[in-house]
């Protein structure tokens, strides 16, 4: 586990690596991860979302989002889901140290679909990572600092990412 200068170090290359990657705004100390595994999972390739090659489910989900109950898209961990306002349906704008801090969603079967009384359309698009899940032509990531279901920490980060909501439309606007 990281203590006193290591850490300090740990998160000012953290930080780097948001500016850098075009990730968001860096976060202070306070807000970083203080387990070893968040450390691992921010300097590690991100794993796939389902170690089997069965098809990836969206779920609902419950999370506080700006201090408000708010109906979230999930993974199969119950896992907040988000969207990046650079992204396109054709075009993952989130690689390399970005994908490291926001884990896309991966379908390695590239079959993915939503539970029932989702109506949104969930397709997968081609990625240096594998095939990333879309909804509404939105590739969808999780967030390293998200540790347990119902949290979404990354809501307005860099004022580009956004929790993905069932009512998530093509063309949607984030969500303040």
């Amino acid at each position: 586990m990281a203590t006193g200068i290591g850490r300090t170090w740990y998160l000012g290359g953290l930080a780097a690596a948001l500016l850098a990657a075009g990730c968001g705004s860096a976060q202070t100390p306070a807000s970083a991860p203080s387990r070893a595994s968040a450390h691992s999972a921010a300097v590690s390739a991100p794993a796939p979302a389902s170690a089997s090659p069965a098809a990836v489910t969206l779920k609902e989900g419950q999370a506080t989002v700006s201090g408000k109950t708010t109906t979230v898209l999930t993974n199969a961990a119950g896992m907040t889901l988000y969207y990046f306002t650079p992204d396109t349906p054709s075009k993952v704008a989130c690689t390399g140290r970005c994908a490291q801090i926001w884990p896309p969603l991966l379908a390695p079967s590239g079959q993915a679909a939503a539970e029932s009384g989702i109506s949104g359309q969930v397709s997968t698009v081609k990625t240096d990572l594998g095939l990333q899940v879309e909804y509404n032509g939105h590739p969808l990531y999780t967030y390293v600092k998200d540790t347990q279901p119902g949290q979404a920490t990354g809501q307005g980060v860099g004022g580009k990412w956004f929790v993905a909501t069932p009512g998530l439309g093509a063309s949607a606007a984030p969500s303040p």
